[in-house]
């Protein structure tokens, strides 16, 4: 499966988050550690729904990237 993750940047450290699994959330001191924690996350994260017997939430979020004139 395929998520979305959202990075947000901080004065010191990178945050991220996905949108389709709520409370799956990540904070690393640079962008690609934020990454390396968040797949980690997202692993830990659906396994204990399977433990649970929770069903597995199928990806429905997306992203573009979306260029304005902002002067």
């Amino acid at each position: 499966m395929q998520y979305v993750v959202i990075l947000e940047e901080g004065p010191q450290s990178w945050g991220a988050y996905v949108p389709d699994l709520p409370g799956c959330v990540a904070v690393g001191e640079t962008r690609g550690e934020a990454l390396d924690l968040i797949r980690e996350a997202i692993e830990f994260h659906l396994d204990g729904m399977k433990e649970d017997g929770d069903p597995i939430p199928e990806p429905h979020s997306y992203s573009e990237v979306i260029k304005v004139n902002a002067a």
